[in-house]
């Protein structure tokens, strides 16, 4: 296999865009990353796209093509697409289908792309959607087995039962999931894309709506509109264009297993860091799939970033934030970034793009050399149906 680096990214501020269609989130995302990448669409080298999108069929009605009409404003029609779909992951499942094409030799530039429009003027044709990623001959059994209410979200039932068994695991507290969302809330005030930035209080957030067992709202990510986009070539390509390339060191992809809890992640980010050739103490700054507070905590240690009952007590100690040893989600995560699903995966990358070459600003994590993202969706009951792990390295480092 070829190496791979990420040679361009971009995407658009994460939040609501009711007059903005998809392909105009896919073309201001899409411009931007072929500019960063000191490219343009007409290149010839550009020979894959790979499109992830979640609900596009249920909430716009366009099925079958999705990606096809996605770039029309792009320049990139005529090449080939192929649409994606893996629940939540599906923009990091794009990513990964773009690295193997770079990387078998198959084409010379591939581009992945991602986007939503979840914020629809029923809310509840935006909830009822998101059930579809669970399994629909038992999802009244699953609904009656997680307490869901029929107006409720049904994910964040499942993070709350998460939450209430990370809390008798490890001893960690609603204040600490309160904190989480706290720091995530900060850090999205410094990202000019995240859906919201503002500074928030421990009792801002406990004393917030409750949505589900611990969880209040600010504790929960958002439903948003956006669109994300990354570039991916080899290295030779990327500087003959200019470009500051990034190392794609290793992207990982598994499925879980019904009846299964806590292995999906854990078995992934092992086979990640054996193929980027790193243990994760090397890791500077993450960007995890935090739809919830409590999933920060709980992906920290199955990622191996700290022992398991550690995380808590990183957080407690500043260490997660922004100047910490150990920045999570310095881009807001899900929580203030936004959480367009198929561009969710993609904004990741890009945040962790931006951190190793310099350019993330008052949100720098300083001296950044290797960076993890973890992405996962889907639901099989008690754990998620998909998670990813991409692993990228400063160049030179």
């Amino acid at each position: 296999m070829r190496e791979v680096v990420i040679s361009g990214v971009g995407m658009t501020r994460f939040g609501k865009h009711p007059d903005r269609p998809v392909s105009s989130l896919v073309a201001e995302a899409t411009s931007e990353a072929l500019a960063d990448a000191g490219t343009a669409a007409s290149d010839p080298a550009i020979g894959a796209v790979y499109y992830g999108n979640v609900l596009g069929g249920l909430l716009q009605g366009q099925e079958s093509v999705r990606g096809q009409h996605a770039v029309r404003e792009t320049g990139l029609s005529g090449v080939s697409v192929v649409n994606v779909e893996n629940a939540c992951a599906s923009g990091a499942t794009a990513l990964h289908q773009a690295w193997l094409a770079v990387a078998s030799g198959q084409v010379e530039v591939a581009v992945a792309l991602g986007a939503e429009k979840l914020v629809v003027e029923d809310k509840g044709r935006a909830l009822a959607a998101l059930t579809s990623a669970l399994d629909q001959e038992r999802l009244a059994e699953i609904r009656a087995e997680l307490g869901s209410r029929d107006t409720g979200s049904v994910f964040m039932d499942v993070y709350a039962r998460f939450a209430a068994w990370y809390q008798e695991a490890s001893g960690a507290t609603a204040e600490d999931f309160a904190l989480v969302a706290v720091k995530n809330a900060a850090h999205g005030a410094a990202n000019p894309k995240a859906q919201y930035g503002r500074e928030l209080t421990v009792a801002d957030v406990l004393g917030a709506r409750t949505v589900s067992g611990a969880l209040t709202v600010p504790m929960c990510a958002p439903l948003s509109d956006g669109a994300a986009a990354v570039v991916l070539t080899t290295p030779e390509l990327a500087g003959r264009h200019g470009a500051e390339p990034v190392r794609l060191l290793a992207t990982a992809l598994g499925s879980g297993r019904a009846g299964t809890y806590g292995e999906l992640v854990p078995s992934v980010a092992a086979r990640a860091f054996r193929a980027a050739g790193l243990g994760p103490d090397e890791i500077d700054v993450v960007e995890c799939h935090d739809a919830a507070a409590p999933a920060e905590l709980i992906v920290l240690e199955q990622l191996g970033l700290c022992a398991a009952g550690e995380a808590p007590g990183l957080l407690r100690d500043g260490q997660t934030r922004i100047g910490g040893r150990l920045p999570v989600n310095p881009s807001g995560g899900l929580q203030s970034k936004g959480h367009p699903l198929g561009a969710t995966g993609l904004a990741q990358i890009v945040e962790l793009a931006d951190q190793l070459r310099g350019r993330a600003g008052d949100r720098q994590a300083e001296g950044a050399r290797y960076a993890v993202a973890e992405n996962a969706g889907g639901y099989l009951g008690p754990d998620a149906a998909v998670a990813a792990v991409t692993i990228l390295g400063r160049t030179g480092a």
